[in-house]
């Protein structure tokens, strides 16, 4: 039995690339020293694309394949494909909900720990000898009970928020309209009115084109310089300029971000703000995460080829 031509757009974990090679020719788009080369002479024959939700698959890409049928995104974002284009072409876009979560939610929660008790600092206080040379680390800030902002209350900023009431934190969130919470949650139409009212906003929401820079100048100002901003959704959403003058001004307190504009690339000033935790978007980087990524793309590619149902289509 043949088996389908599918690009590969990026690097994938080596038991998940052997898995697709024994199912699939897998054209490896990322190997290509000569990308439009490679393109030219592959994308006729290719029924489905393979990509990661940051590099997604563009008009460009789409266009190249004539024959293509599926988009299969290793990741929950969708944001980096064009869904227009692919749902005017029937071409079937899926991704790897679900299986993330949790893994994302733990990171969010980490990162608001590791910033509020200074832990990257503090050990880092230890390893110098300042503890022995020059007494106690410098005090830090209590997380319990403090005031949580979700922006986007999807499936992972519930999760965030459902691990928050451990910590006695009072929950509101910001989505298109309110949905069934627990009792006391509150819903907040307005992200700057929801960043007033927290001590710590997380942004957890999908990007569209709506969302590009929603927390901007104003939702910084209004979280204030004894708030904290933690972004592990896109960094679409987050404006960096603004965020960045609001951390070098002490008009915001403290961010981290697991996500960044022209990753892995940063701009260099993050390295040097202030009150600055910065992970190189490992919200979904644990074994047991995307090794079930992986498989829900393989099965996703398997489903279509072999004429059954989809397991998480988006379009």
């Amino acid at each position: 039995m043949t088996r389908p031509d599918v690009l590969q757009i990026g690097s994938y974990p080596a038991d998940d690339q052997s898995a697709l090679e024994r199912d699939f020719t897998m054209h490896r788009y990322l190997d290509a020293a000569d990308k439009a080369g490679f393109l030219a002479g592959v994308a006729p024959m290719c029924r489905a694309i393979a990509t990661r939700g940051d590099l997604g698959a563009g008009r460009e890409m789409l266009n190249a394949c004539p024959q293509l049928e599926m988009v299969a995104v290793f990741g929950v974002g969708t944001d980096a494909v064009d869904l227009d284009l692919c749902r005017a072409r029937g071409i079937r876009v899926t991704n790897t909900p679900g299986v993330l979560t949790d893994d994302v939610a733990d990171l969010a929660v980490a990162m608001m720990l590791a910033q509020a008790r200074g832990v990257v600092g503090a050990d880092a206080w230890v390893r110098s000898g300042a503890w022995a040379a020059q007494g106690s680390f410098a005090l830090q800030r209590k997380v319990s009970g403090r005031r949580a902002g979700i922006l986007g209350l999807g499936r992972i900023g519930l999760a965030v928020a459902r691990r928050l009431v451990g910590f006695g934190m009072p929950i509101a969130y910001c989505s298109p309209q309110a949905k069934e919470t627990p009792v006391g949650w509150t819903y907040q139409p307005d992200p700057v009115d929801l960043a007033a009212q927290s001590d710590v906003l997380f942004v957890t929401l999908a990007a569209t084109p709506a969302t590009r820079h929603i927390v901007g100048a104003a939702v910084l100002a209004a979280l204030g310089p004894a708030g904290m901003l933690i972004n592990v959704s896109r960094a679409a959403n987050v404006d960096e300029a603004a965020l960045l003058a609001a951390l070098e001004s002490g008009a915001l307190g403290s961010a981290a971000l697991d996500v960044f504009e022209g990753e892995p690339t940063v701009d260099p000033r993050f390295l040097t703000a202030p009150n600055m935790l910065l992970q190189p978007h490992a919200g979904s980087g644990t074994v047991e995460t995307r090794a079930a990524m992986g498989r829900l793309v393989r099965d996703n590619l398997r489903a279509h080829f072999a004429g059954a149902p989809l397991l998480t289509p988006v379009v």
